[in-house]
């Protein structure tokens, strides 16, 4: 399996959070992005790609693209974020036998059925159910804004 460094959930994908401490806190070399529209988009895919930092790969896959890339044979000088927009997808991933020690949430803006979940995390219950299910298989799923910021423990909110 590939090596997945760090997961986390932002409906933004590549922003200046990403690019300026996330990336450089896990010494990314390769961003995955799953996302079935995304990854069907080559426009957005161009964006995305001229967003990273320097150097840092960027690849965009549907979800079973995605199963079928992350499960090939394992690369240490690889570290790959894996990115995503909603819990959703990481739940699929986890379904489909992609082993992930943790994810974490990021920026989930409000938009139609989410609620406020917590800080700048809005969830629909769909989303919530996901968390709940990676949970259940035990993923450690938690809140971080940045790696400077204090980590929240989301299994005490579901």
């Amino acid at each position: 399996m590939k090596n997945i460094v760090f997961a986390r959930v932002d409906d933004r994908l590549i922003h200046g959070e990403v690019v300026t401490a996330w990336t450089p806190s896990y010494s990314i070399n390769h961003i995955v992005i799953i996302d079935d529209v995304v990854a069907s988009d080559p426009f957005q895919k161009r964006i995305l790609k001229a967003l990273a930092p320097t150097k840092v790969r960027v690849d965009a896959f549907t979800v079973e693209e995605g199963i079928a890339e992350l499960k090939k044979p394992y690369n240490e000088k690889e570290r790959i974020l894996l990115l995503t927009k909603t819990p959703i997808t990481y739940a699929k991933l986890v379904e489909g036998g992609i082993e992930l020690p943790q994810v974490n949430l990021g920026g989930m803006g409000i938009r139609d059925e989410r609620k406020p979940f917590i800080k700048n995390v809005a969830c629909d219950e769909e989303e919530i159910n996901a968390i709940r299910q990676m949970v259940d298989k035990g993923v450690h799923v938690f809140y971080q804004l940045v790696p400077e910021q204090r980590l929240i423990e989301i299994t005490n909110l579901l």
